[in-house]
């Protein structure tokens, strides 16, 4: 169930943040209902997580995929688009979570 939690928290955490956009400062009732809804569903969740999993490992694979989802969110609910660093960016944190799970001796599997 560890890694179903995992799942739900970024999907939980995605939400959040993209609602936070929506929010447009906490103007909007239902984008900030979201927000805080999300996030704290989020922490639940990796708090459950963090039961069996090191927090070093939880976090980068929720920070990580987390990050990579809202941003490809942001390409197509609000037109964002980045550029070549930022994609090389983002290739390299996905690249570090792949070996944090697949080599870490930290990880739990």
């Amino acid at each position: 169930m560890t890694f179903v939690y995992l799942v739900m928290a970024i999907v939980a955490e995605v939400i959040a943040t993209s609602a936070l956009k929506a929010s447009e400062g906490f103007t909007r009732p239902l984008p900030s209902m979201l927000v805080v809804i999300g996030y704290g569903l989020a922490f639940y969740l990796l708090s459950l997580v963090l039961r069996t999993l090191p927090v070093g490992i939880a976090y980068a694979i929720w920070s990580g995929l987390g990050i990579v989802l809202v941003t490809l969110l942001g390409v197509y609910a609000f037109g964002e688009r980045p550029d070549l660093p930022g994609v090389i960016g983002l290739s390299l944190i996905v690249a570090g979570v792949v070996v944090l799970q697949v080599f870490s001796k930290m990880s739990v599997h």
